[in-house]
């Protein structure tokens, strides 16, 4: 398989559905040996790698069960990734949970939940990257435009979210010096299985509206972004937090 990430390995956690599959397909089909990371649905994770297999042959994508709320388990996610592909070159920082409360009426538990998923995780797995990816890897963190909407019913996962982004700047600063870029993705809303269950078709369409070219984005919308910040033309982006919103604010 050519492309221009071929000879690269990388590791998407949240990996198994929604935008996090979406980016593995697409480093995948740029050449890349993928891990996705999940956290419990281990039929989804399978059926993942069976699609990849089906349209790719096997082995361009393996799947690993790991809890990032907990620090031993995103070292056993790097440990089993290196041993499935023989090191790796790419880290995106998918995995997140979008739990909605005000700040008024959020629970202790919310919190905690969706800042050990969306920041914890991320810090930790940014703390294995520094250490183990080759020199001139590439770190993708994935935020979102409620960074800059500020709506009431998302203050946790809003607050999560700002601070990936400037763990964003910080780790850019420190991974350089190994001559790996790290930036950020802020996606608005994307059209998911997971959002289309959950989600009221008139709030949908409304979401639509908001942009440019009135319609939600595709998973495929934010992994060919991610894509490019994966790949050997973003070598001068770091540090940088990309919103892929369709011109949405």
């Amino acid at each position: 398989m050519n492309g221009p990430l071929e000879g690269k390995t990388a590791l998407v956690t949240g990996g198994s559905r929604g935008v996090g599959k979406g980016i593995a397909q697409r480093l995948v089909r740029d050449g890349a040996l993928v891990v996705i990371g999940y956290r419990e649905d281990d039929r989804t994770a399978l059926d993942a790698v069976a699609e990849c297999d089906a349209e790719h042959g096997d082995g361009r994508m393996h799947a690993v069960r790991a809890d990032l709320t907990r620090v031993a388990e995103v070292a056993h996610l790097f440990d089993r990734a290196e041993a499935l592909v023989g090191g790796l070159d790419i880290l995106v920082n998918n995995a997140a949970v979008m739990r909605r409360g005000t700040l008024a009426d959020s629970s202790e538990e919310l919190f905690d939940d969706v800042l050990a998923v969306n920041l914890k995780g991320t810090f930790f797995a940014l703390q294995q990257a520094v250490h183990r990816l080759r020199e001139g890897g590439r770190v993708i963190n994935v935020s979102s435009t409620a960074t800059a909407l500020a709506h009431p019913s998302q203050a946790a996962y809003s607050a999560s979210k700002a601070a990936v982004e400037q763990l964003t700047r910080v780790a850019a600063k420190e991974f350089s010096r190994r001559g790996i870029t790290v930036n950020s993705v802020a996606p608005g809303a994307v059209e998911t299985e997971r959002v289309s269950a959950t989600v009221a078709p008139e709030v949908l369409r409304q979401w639509g509206r908001s942009n440019a070219f009135g319609r939600l984005a595709r998973p495929q919308d934010i992994a060919d972004v991610v894509g490019f910040l994966a790949g050997p033309d973003s070598r001068w982006v770091t540090g940088q937090n990309l919103r892929a919103s369709g011109g949405a604010l």
